[in-house]
Formats: C-alpha cells, sequence, structure tokens
C-alpha cells in the first residue's frame, strides 16, 4: 500500500522536475539575447577604441539585467534540485520498506571481508542518498571543521559541534 503512494508521489514529482526544466529553458533562451547584445555592445567598444559614457551606461543596464536572469534561472535550478532530492529520498524509503517486507534482497548476507569494488560501490550507493548543498551568495557555508580551514584538520571534535563557533572541542 505504502509502495504504491510513493510511486503515485515519485510520478508527480518527476512531472514536476520536467516542467522545472522546461523553465530553465526557457529561461535560458529568454536570457540568451541579452547576452548575444552585451557581445555586440563590447566589440563596438573595441572598434573605438575608448570607453564612452553612453556604452558605460548600456552596459551597465544590460550586465545588471543579465544578472537578474541568471538569478532566476538559479532560482529554478535550485528548486529542480530539491524536487531530485526529495525523489532520490523517496527512491530509498521505498527500497528500504520493500527491503524490510521482504520483496527485495541486495544480496547475499554480507562477507567477513569485502574487496575494495564492493566497498566503492556501496560508498556510491550510500553517496547518491546524500543531499546535495549548494550555498548561496554569502552564506556562511560549510563549518570550518568540515575540511574548509587547514587549521582544524589536526584538531578533534566530538560529532556535532563546530570548532570554528566554539563549542563540540573534545
Amino acid at each position: 500500500m505504502a509502495l504504491v503512494s510513493a510511486d503515485s508521489r515519485i510520478a508527480e514529482l518527476l512531472t514536476e522536475l520536467h516542467q522545472l526544466i522546461k523553465q530553465t529553458q526557457e529561461e535560458r533562451s529568454r536570457s540568451e539575447h541579452n547576452l548575444v547584445n552585451i557581445q555586440k555592445t563590447h566589440e563596438r567598444m573595441q572598434t573605438e577604441n575608448k570607453i564612452s559614457p553612453y556604452y558605460r551606461t548600456k552596459l551597465r543596464g544590460l550586465y545588471t539585467t543579465a544578472k537578474a536572469d541568471a538569478e532566476a534561472e538559479c532560482n529554478i535550478l535550485r528548486k529542480a534540485l530539491d524536487k531530485i532530492a526529495e525523489i532520490k529520498s523517496l527512491l530509498e524509503e521505498r527500497r528500504i520498506a520493500a527491503k524490510i517486507a521482504g520483496l527485495y534482497n541486495d544480496s547475499e548476507p554480507p562477507r567477513k571481508t569485502m574487496r575494495r569494488g564492493v566497498l566503492m560501490t556501496l560508498l556510491q550507493q550510500s553517496a547518491m542518498t546524500l543531499p546535495l548543498w549548494i550555498g548561496k551568495p554569502g552564506d556562511k557555508g560549510w563549518c570550518p571543521g568540515a575540511g574548509t580551514d587547514p587549521f582544524f584538520h589536526s584538531q578533534t571534535w566530538r560529532q556535532g559541534g563546530c570548532p570554528g563557533e566554539g563549542r563540540g572541542w573534545g
């Protein structure tokens, strides 16, 4: 019963994802005209060998419009990535539910020693279920202990804590 509702929800999400992809393409084709105008303006400026106030204000307006177009496209792509993450989580939940119900078996029982290729396959499967983090401009970002600051590589800290914020030191 739960598998059927998950299937219908996945189908809805795929339809929404398809619409978001279409919106992305429409936004891209809409902004392409502005990018061509920027390129033509730069070509005209190079023939005159100096930057006039007219071209400066024209380029400023074109760049402002191009930036707004890129931000709109970026927002649509973020929504699409959220849909993809939701689909992946539903697929993983469905796989786990089927495994519990006995409908699906990954393979034989785990062996005591695993070869390198099997471990890499397990790592890839685990990585596919992790959410993708994409920061917006101005975001603080990850904790410095997550590899963004070389000082923290030699430090130890408790799980859930962040050494850059003064908590979680072990």
